[in-house]
């Protein structure tokens, strides 16, 4: 698991799913922030989850049993801003 990206059915909410780097060799453990875009600004963070790679797969696929959709593109950070 590198980066995934879920969105809810109403297009609003957004999980981030990245790896902890400098654990993951000996633990991996994956950090998993909740949040949205804001029109101007930066985007607002509502929840920071840092869970081991097998639950944070089990939440990915839970998620997605919900109607979470994966996004193709990040929704904020450096890489949605080139």
């Amino acid at each position: 698991m590198k980066e995934g990206w879920l969105i809810d059915a109403n297009d609003h909410w957004v999980w981030r799913f990245h790896r902890d780097n400098s654990a993951w060799v000996r633990d991996s453990k994956v950090f998993i922030d909740r949040g949205r875009q804001m029109p101007q600004g930066p985007p607002l963070l509502k929840e920071r989850l840092y869970l081991r790679k097998d639950a944070a797969e089990q939440l990915w696929k839970s998620l997605q049993t919900q109607g979470w959709k994966p996004l193709k593109e990040p929704a904020w950070g450096a890489a949605a801003d080139v």
